[in-house]
Formats: structure tokens, sequence, C-alpha cells
């Protein structure tokens, strides 16, 4: 894939490939001016970057947390024993604020990007190409960067570069996600199961099962096979072995008979057949589903593409990795055994291999809640399993006479930073944390998440930092270890909400240097104002919530949810009208409901479009805005506070349970308050109402460089002419005043137009 003609106008290398182009484009952050690459600094440590997804505070054990059944993760726990656990760090509600927060060091208020990005979201809540990323920071002193698995940053919808999104933000190498969620799991085991069947996990099950088999034969793209059978009690099924390698199982058949007809090579399939992309002397290329790469276990892939990188470089240059694990997100599917050799034995799960005929969904009850969290912890593990991998084949760690990690953080000139993306989802969450209050919330189980530091430097290793951290701290932390002054190297009109953390690194005295801790999720700009669909995801009980955090109906699925959204099901059962073509809010679905005769008492519960928390070192507030329905007012609009205490003690923490808040929604004090508390309540009041004014828009201004100047006015001519879809500079609909319509047209023209010459101010953070 290459630039048109006329988007190589607006670069001074005309005819370049596209990921040339765009690193020139990107590397001015904003007008900063080009990033030039520094000369290569042997002295300066490379960094290893490595992101879990949807592994919260709650699921590790070496934080002091993990419930009676956590996921064993012997590989991270050795580097975190020779390195800093940060055991009061927030991230973001979920994973695309949150990695934008890691790479620009920028809360969401800031970069507009609110919840997971998803095909309706426009370029208004992408990251956007005038925002200056750790990649482009880093050049600035020789290093080369590249990110492995998972980007869910900015496109490949709705965004000119498409796929070749990385580029934009100073990425040299990329092999991975661009849109970040694993497809849905293929139930027909690319038509190797009968049609009908709904409780396979996409592959042949065992023989035990029904439609099961012992053996088969494993047919590949290329039209090659081979015969496939379970001899050994430490094997896959058949169909998983066969998966795994890359093909579809034909049960009970040999490779001498005919092929069968209904083999479909081009179907995604979960974590095994995936839509890779890999970005590489700036051309990128999108991997068919019939391409050996693009098949396997997705896990395996990032890993071996990050260990091939990484064993290329030269030595006495510094390089960044992103291990962007996608690993343990929804949809949920077991891994290749294999990598879970840690599970059989003394203290492991009885036999490894007895979940291999489980479902892959979920009805609510508890044993299915148990039985899915086998799967997400099988997940982890083997996550696990595959960075210890990576750190022994690049030579970062090496193993023990039993198999254990010796991880010596002198041993490399290597930094790791380990980090998860946002809390666990709620099947997932350990006790005693509140699955009711997790992934998609800013409640602690929702934005707590692990942080763990490792590497020379790191003073009196296996210690922990109690003090807080946020995730846009590592922005700063990656321009420490590089020798960079972030506030020199951005923009002054540029604002970051970083705190260089390095201090704790070297200093086990080092006192709090955070005095605030932020977190927010809510709705992404779409066209004309647009959102989600609703997703409930009911209980055994009949209960049900209702959220709009999945993207798509085949999202809401993948999390055991019914979808009310555009192309839904029969709604009948559930209280719906079928007649009505989709719903657009979660309000919407309960007034429909009522007047279907569901009681009040029995609606569901509704998820804050907006969520947002504030807190300081001992207590924390919480505002939530609804969109809701009851009888009397309809549908309208709420705001609630909750004030609560809480901590990180082990095992046991204080928690922002429902229940506990010491004010009533409208915000006055229940019962009970200590002295000094009503302070704290009005202190972290006026600090969320500062931090809210980071979310200035100022309209006119697409390359937030703080002016809207005729720079403005070239971009808009350039983008309108070349793609004339969404973008940074969509600022109206085709009516005056009304939202972003997904184009970039007149209207948005008349914007700058109307605004040239004003200044524009972005407040600084409130730390």
């Amino acid at each position: 894939m290459e630039m048109s003609e006329g988007q190589r106008s607006i670069f001074p290398a005309a005819g370049a490939a596209i990921g040339a182009v765009f690193l020139l484009a990107a590397c001015d952050g904003g007008g900063s001016g080009q990033v030039a690459e520094a000369p290569s600094q042997p002295d300066k440590p490379n960094i290893l970057f490595v992101m879990m997804d949807d592994v919260g505070i709650d699921q590790m054990t070496s934080f002091g947390y993990g419930g009676a059944n956590p996921p064993k993760m012997p590989n991270m726990d050795a580097v975190a024993q020779a390195g800093i656990r940060f055991r009061n760090t927030w991230s973001q509600p979920e994973c695309s604020p949150a990695r934008a927060s890691f790479f620009v060091g920028r809360y969401p208020t800031r970069t507009h990007t609110y919840q997971a990005l998803g095909p309706s979201d426009l370029a208004n809540a992408q990251l956007s190409p005038y925002e200056t990323a750790a990649p482009q920071l880093l050049r600035k002193a020789g290093y080369e960067s590249a990110m492995f698995g998972k980007f869910h940053l900015a496109g490949p919808e709705n965004n000119e570069a498409g796929i070749a999104t990385p580029a934009l933000f100073g990425w040299d190498y990329f092999y991975g996600w661009i849109g970040g969620l694993p497809e849905s799991i293929d139930l027909r085991a690319g038509g190797a199961v009968p049609a009908g069947t709904s409780n396979q996990c996409g592959f042949v099950p065992g023989a035990t099962a029904a439609d099961g088999a012992a053996h088969g034969a494993c047919h590949f793209p290329d039209d090659s096979c081979r015969p496939v059978r379970k001899d050994a009690p430490e094997q896959d099924v058949a169909g998983l072995q066969c998966l795994a390698a890359g093909g579809i199982l034909v049960p009970g058949a040999s490779c001498a008979d005919p092929k069968p007809a209904g083999l479909d090579f081009s179907r995604y399939n979960g974590y095994y057949v995936s839509p890779l992309v890999i970005l590489e002397n700036g051309r990128a290329e999108q991997v068919p589903p019939e391409d050996k790469r693009a098949r396997g276990y997705r896990t395996t892939i990032e890993t071996d593409a990050a260990i091939d990188w990484i064993k290329s470089r030269a030595a006495g240059k510094p390089w960044m990795a992103t291990v962007s694990y996608t690993a343990a997100h929804t949809p949920w599917q077991q891994p290749p055994a294999a990598l879970l050799s840690d599970l059989v034995g003394p203290g492991g799960y009885p036999d490894a291999h007895v979940f291999d005929n489980l479902s892959c969904t979920s009805s609510g009850s508890a044993a299915d809640v148990l039985r899915m969290q086998v799967l997400q912890n099988r997940m982890t593990q083997a996550m696990d399993a595959e960075f210890g991998r990576l750190l022994v084949e690049t030579g970062i760690a090496a193993r023990n006479p039993d198999g254990s990690l010796n991880y010596d953080p002198a041993a490399s000139n290597t930094v790791i930073v380990i980090v998860g993306d946002n809390g666990s989802l709620g099947l997932a969450v350990k006790a005693p944390f509140d699955s009711s209050r997790a992934k998609g919330t800013a409640y602690q189980t929702g934005v707590w998440v692990p942080l763990i530091v490792a590497g020379r430097g790191v003073a009196d290793p296996g210690r922990d930092v109690e003090h807080m951290v946020n995730g846009v701290d590592l922005f700063e932390l990656f321009g420490e270890l590089a020798g960079i002054d972030v506030r020199q190297a951005l923009p002054a009109s540029r604002p970051v909400d970083s705190v260089g953390i390095q201090a704790y690194l070297k200093n086990p005295s080092q006192p709090a240097l955070r005095q605030t801790n932020f977190a927010i999720s809510g709705l992404n700009q779409q066209a004309d104002g647009g959102r989600n669909g609703p997703c409930v995801v009911t209980t055994a009980a009949g209960g049900g919530t209702c959220m709009q955090i999945a993207t798509s109906k085949s999202v809401c699925g993948d999390n055991s949810g019914f979808w009310w959204g555009e192309g839904h099901d029969d709604l009948a059962p559930m209280g719906g009208d079928n007649a009505i073509a989709s719903y657009g809010t979660c309000a919407q679905v309960n007034q429909v409901r009522y007047e279907n005769g569901v009681p009040e008492a029995e609606l569901y519960t509704v998820m804050p479009d907006q969520s947002v928390a504030v807190r300081e070192a001992r207590y924390k507030l919480v505002r939530n805005t609804f969109k809701r329905f009851d009888p009397v007012k309809g549908i309208h609009d709420e705001v609630e506070y909750e004030f609560y205490e809480v901590d990180q003690a082990k095992g046991t923490p204080l928690l922002d349970e429902e229940g506990t808040s010491k004010v009533n929604p409208d915000g006055t004090p229940r019962p009970g308050w200590q002295a000094g508390e009503e302070a704290a309540y009005k202190d972290l009041k006026d600090r969320l109402d500062r931090l809210m004014q980071s979310a200035v828009l100022c309209e006119g201004d697409g390359n937030i460089d703080g002016i809207v100047d005729q720079a403005d006015l070239e971009n808009w001519r350039r983008i309108h002419a070349d793609w004339g879809k969404s973008s940074v500079y969509d600022f109206a609909g085709a009516v005056p005043g009304s939202p972003p319509d997904g184009y970039t047209n007149g209207p948005d023209q008349d914007v700058v137009s109307l605004n040239l010459g004003k200044t524009c101010v972005y407040p600084a953070s409130v730390y």
C-alpha cells in the first residue's frame, strides 16, 4: 500500500512509500519541527515494554492478590521479584484510552479517546496524527522502535492512513493487529463441524464430546494435509492440534480421502486466524487469512515476531520493543497445551487437558463463571509462558536447571516494563475484587493495574512502591530512560499529564511524586452523534446489565452479551420489540421492556455514559453520568457522586464497593463522616473540575499547535482533496452547530476560516 499523489504532496519526501512519508508527517508532533534521528548511544538502555490485555491487579499473586484460583505467572513473578512492583497504579478503564495515555502521556480528556475504538468511531476519537508518541520522542535519542501484537490506537476504519497507522506515530516496524480485538470464534471451525453447533471453541472437540473426534485429516490452505490424532494425555485434542498448526481438521478422515468442498480457509477464528498487518520498510501489508503467517496461536505469533526483530538489532543501537499481547482479552479460547505444562502437578489444576471440551460461552451461572475463569487463566498463563520464552531467546534471561526463569537484571542493557492496560473483565475478576465494578468503570477493579519495572539501574530490587502512579507516567519514564527531558522536547502548547517516575527506580526512599490520580471513560465521537449499540449481559437469576462498550454485535456476543443494536436477533423473549430495527441507548431498552410489561424492579442496570474518578492518598471521588429510564421521568440524564476511602492492602484491599460510599448520589454526606472527610470530598471535587477543564475543544485547531492559522487551512485543503472522509479536521456536520458527520468538507473549512487567528489555551495538568 502506498500513498496517492495527493497525499504525497503535503510531505517533503514526494514519491516515498506510505510508511516513510507518514513518519515524516508524524515526526513534527504538530508543528514542533521534524525529529531528527540522533546518533546511536550505546549507554542508553533498550526498553522492552510489555502490555497485558484485561489483566488487572486482582489477577496477580506477586502483588498480593489473585483470589482462590489465580493464574500462574512464574516468569512475570520472577521479573517482579528482580525489579519494582508499583502497587498503586491506575490506568484508564478501557484499552484504547489506556494505550493512548501510555504512548503520549496525556489523559483521554486531551486525546478524546474515551472508550475502546470500534469501526464506527471517527478520527476525532482516535489518536491524532499530530500527537507526539513515544517512538517519535525516543527517535531524538537514536532509538529504533517496533510494536508486536495489538495496536488499537487509530484506524483502520475512518482513518486516512488505514492499516499503516502505526507509521504515523513513529514505529519503524509493526507486526500485529491494527483493530486490536480478536475476531469472533468460528463456531463452524472452518466448515469442519455441522451447522447449528453452538458450543464449539473454534476447533473439533475431543472424542468424548458430541461431534468430536480422536483423529482426522488436517488440511492446510496450500492443499497439503497431514494426519493428526491424540495419542497421549499431554497432547491437545486432534482438532486443536490442527488449528494451532494453521489447518482445519476433517474429523475421522484420512488424507487419502477427497478434501471436503466445505472447508473455508478465509474465515477468521478467535486467537488462531487473525487479520495480520505487517509494516516494514515503509510498506504496509494486509496478510490474508489463507496465509500461514496469519494462522496459529496469536500469543505465539506476537512473541515470535518480537524475538526475530530484537535478535536482528545492530549492537550498540538502542531500541524499544513494545510487545502488546492480546491475551487475555475475549473471546476466551483454549491455548495450546504445550504452553500450559505448569498446570500439571502439585498445586496446579487436576489436569491441564480436562477442559478441552468446554464451551467458550457463558450463561452467567456460577458454574459457567468458574469455567470461563479457567479459560481466561489458561490464556494468561500461556502469555506468561511466551513472555518467558521471549526473554530467554533474546538473551535477556536464561533457564535454571529446573526450567524456571533465571533473570539477572545486570546481565543485559534492557529495562523491562510490564503493565496491564485496564482492569479485568467482570467474569474474570478474582475475589475480593468487585466483578460488577470491573473493566469499563472508573472503580478500583476497573482501573487498578499491575506495573513492574526491572533492569540494570534499579536500586534495591524486589521492593514495592505504594505511591500513586498513572499510566500516563510511562510516557515520561520512557523519555527519562532515554535521557530526554519530555517537557523540553514537546511544544509548550501540548501539555502532558505525566510525572517522571524514574526517581522511584533509583531511590527506595523517594517521597510521593504524584498527589492526584485520574481516570475517565465515556463515549467516543461517531458520525452525527451516534454511539455503540446496547449490549446486555444477563445472569442466571434473570437480572442483567446494559452497557454501550461493545463496538459491534459480534464483540457483544464474544463477551456473552445480547445485542440490542442494529442487526439484533429476536428480542421478544427479553421484552423487546422486533419491529424496531435498532435501539440507540440502554435507556430505550429499559423503556420498551417496561412498556411491554416487564416490572420496574426487573429493568436492567445501566452502566454510565461517563465515569470519572479522582483520588488522593486516602480518598477517592467517582462521578457517574447516566442516561436512564423510569416510569415517572421517562428517559432522562442523571449525575451521581460517590466518595470512598480506599487502600491497597495486600489480600484484602479497601475497595469502592456498592453501599460503602460516604455521600448520597447528590453529593450530600451520609451519617458517620469522620473529621476531615468533608474537606477531602470538597478538595477532590475541585480537583476533578480542574482536570475536566483539560477537555477543551478548540475548533479549527486540527493540528493541536495552539493556534488556528494558515497551516490548519492548508491541512484541511489537502485532506479534503485527497481523502474527504473522517479526519481531525471534521469539526461539524452539514447543519451549523451539528456534530461531525464523518466527512472533511465545506462546513469544516468554514469552521477553520471563522476561527483564523484564534489562540487556543490548553490547561496544564493537575498532579
